[in-house]
This record gives structure tokens, sequence and C-alpha cells, in this order.
């Protein structure tokens, strides 16, 4: 198809025949596309680390639909993906590499999914060692940036002795308007408005709320030890 025709067909789809309705249209099909491929990395990683074990019991399925709350016309199709995912040879390693390089000009996205999968993984009230250390070596193939795992483990498993500052991913010596430049950057970066311009599906956005308390747990602490 070329690109007239593409057009002509867009046009074919939009009340008004203006241009305006037509980028608007070209924005909406943006969005679509961006939240169709976080919704498929999504599912099909759920289904290799539900597989960890060398089964998928019910419980693990109902946590999965659960979290990843689509709508009963969708149901089907991420049945189809899950279960696609879970037949495949295939392991979770290369399913994440994958990922990896599908996002690998949008790194930030990489944190939206494991910070879903930590999510599916801790549904039933249990850090479960194996599914723990799969999504650790996922975000270090995934290359995310430093601090981000401890970053979004402590908004699943609270901070404990975690640093605050690995946690912001700052240098102990950093001055206070660096480390509050990193925080403001870092609130930024996971407004919910920001994760669903990333494609994140809005009924996914909670994940923004433990994110962003963890956050400002570390942000708190450094600056109360800096005030001692």
């Amino acid at each position: 198809m070329g690109i007239l025709d593409r057009i002509e067909e867009l046009f074919s789809a939009v009340r008004k025949r203006t241009v305006d309705s037509l980028l608007e249209a070209l924005a909406a099909q943006k969005q679509r596309r961006k939240e169709e491929t976080f919704s498929i990395a999504l599912i099909a990683l759920s289904a290799k680390m539900a597989k960890a074990d060398g089964f998928v019991t019910d419980d693990e399925i109902r946590a999965f639909q659960e979290f990843f709350k689509f709508d009963a016309d969708d149901a089907a199709k991420v049945r189809m993906v899950f279960d696609l995912a879970k037949q495949d040879v295939t392991g979770f390693d290369h399913y994440a590499d994958q990922v990896a390089r599908i996002f690998a000009d949008e790194p930030i996205v990489l944190e939206d999914v494991i910070d879903c999968l930590l999510y599916i993984a801790l549904a039933d009230g249990q850090a479960h060692p194996r599914e723990m250390e799969m999504l650790e070596q996922a975000a270090v193939r995934m290359q995310l940036k430093p601090g981000a795992w401890r970053r979004l483990k402590a908004a699943h498993l609270g901070q404990d002795h975690d640093d605050p500052y690995l946690i912001l991913g700052v240098d102990h010596a950093a001055d206070d308007s660096a480390v509050r430049a990193r925080y403001r950057d870092l609130m930024r970066e996971n407004h919910p408005d920001a994760l669903i311009a990333r494609g994140v599906p809005p009924a996914l956005l909670k994940i923004a709320e433990n994110r962003t308390a963890a956050i400002n747990a570390a942000y708190e602490k450094i600056l109360s030890e800096r005030s001692r």
C-alpha cells in the first residue's frame, strides 16, 4: 500500500476530511501501537516467568488476570498470546533480550515492564527467589539505569537497608541541588501522564503510585540524613 492510499484510508475513518483530523488519527494510531507493543511484551514475559518452576498454576494465571485488567473483548487474544509464549521453547532471557531491542530507543519503558512484572510476581504476597532472580537478571540484560532495579524493588518490598542514593541513582558526594534535580527528573519520568505517553495501558498506571512513593521516601531519607 502506497502512502497516498494510506492517507485515503485514514481520511475514510475520520469524521472531518481535514489535515487536523488526519493528524489526530495518526496520533491515536501511534498511541495504540505503543500500548499493543507494551501489552504483548508484558504478556509474553509474564507467561515465561510463571513457567519458571516448570509449570503454570491456575493461581498464577489468576494473578496475571487480576493485574492485567483487559477488556472482556480482548480476553481471547490475551490468552492466545499467553499460551503461545508459555508453550514456546524459547526461554525468558531470550524474550527479555527481544523486548530490550524493541524499546532500545526508549529505555525508560523497560523500567515500566520490570515494574509490572514485579507486581505479577508478588501478587501472592511472596517474593519467590527464582522469580526475583529472573527479574534482576532481566534488569541487567535490559541495561536499566543505575539504581533502577533497587528503586523498583523498593517500591514493592520496602527500602529496608537499601541505600537511598542508589535508589535515586546519584553519587553520595552529589550536592543538594544535584540530588534535588535528580529527584525532580524521576518524579517527572514516573508521572502517570508520562507512562501513558510511553505506551503503558491506562489499566496498569497503578505502577506509578508505589514507584513515586519509593522515590519520595529515598529523597526524604537523604534530606533527613543531611539535616543532622
